[in-house]
């Protein structure tokens, strides 16, 4: 199970993010949403740090996602 979590996470981590519409950008931050607390299920019981730093770039790259679905507010 772990296994195939990593494999899906390596393979979010791998996507580009130029030419997404609207809607596979949200279905991009729900998808890192949903490996990022599995992950952290995993994590919970064995504290592999390695687990911790899958997550953190998965973060990182929701972040990105939900930056550009916020868009710049307006002075």
């Amino acid at each position: 199970m772990a296994e195939d979590l990593l494999k899906l996470a390596a393979e979010f981590e791998g996507r580009t993010l130029s030419h997404m519409s609207t809607s596979d950008r949200v279905a991009a931050s729900r998808e890192a949403k949903q490996l990022i607390l599995s992950i952290n299920e995993i994590y919970k019981q064995t504290k592999d740090s390695s687990l911790m730093d899958v997550m953190k770039r998965l973060t990182e790259k929701k972040k990105k996602i939900e930056k550009r679905l916020k868009g710049n507010p307006l002075a």
